[in-house]
């Protein structure tokens, strides 16, 4: 699954970040991306009156993903509150190493580029079974 249709993650991501809950930062983020079977999973921010216990855009996607059928994340965008791609927090790309690994593609500012580059060294579950 080489050839993603990025502009159409781009709206997705656009459109999750619409209904993004960011009363505090009003820093609103969306994220979308394609799982292997060819599902677009989406999540948005989910902020929280004692603001570290909010949720990032990727927790929801993730969330989503588990609960639509598992699998795994290939290409991935987040975009902020203007519709303009951004990087995932360090939190966020380790999550998104667990659930994409080390091959998935991410829309970046500088262009598309693979997590490992954005995660190098990453400690993942094969970390866990040696």
């Amino acid at each position: 699954m080489t050839g993603a249709d990025w502009a159409a993650l781009r709206r997705a991501a656009r459109d999750a970040m619409s209904r993004a809950y960011a009363p505090y930062s009003g820093y609103a983020v969306g994220a979308a991306a394609l799982a292997d079977d060819g599902r677009t999973v989406t999540g948005c921010n989910v902020e929280n009156a004692s603001y570290g216990i909010g949720l990032c855009a990727e927790c929801g996607l993730v969330s989503q993903l588990q609960l639509t059928g598992g699998g795994r994340l290939t290409h991935f965008v987040c975009v902020d509150g203007d519709g303009e791609v951004l990087v995932p927090c360090g939190r966020c790309r380790q999550l998104l190493y667990e659930f994409g690994g080390p091959e998935m593609l991410l829309e970046t500012p500088a262009g598309i580029l693979p997590l490992s580059e954005m995660l190098p060294q990453a400690f993942g579950p094969d970390h866990l079974t040696r």
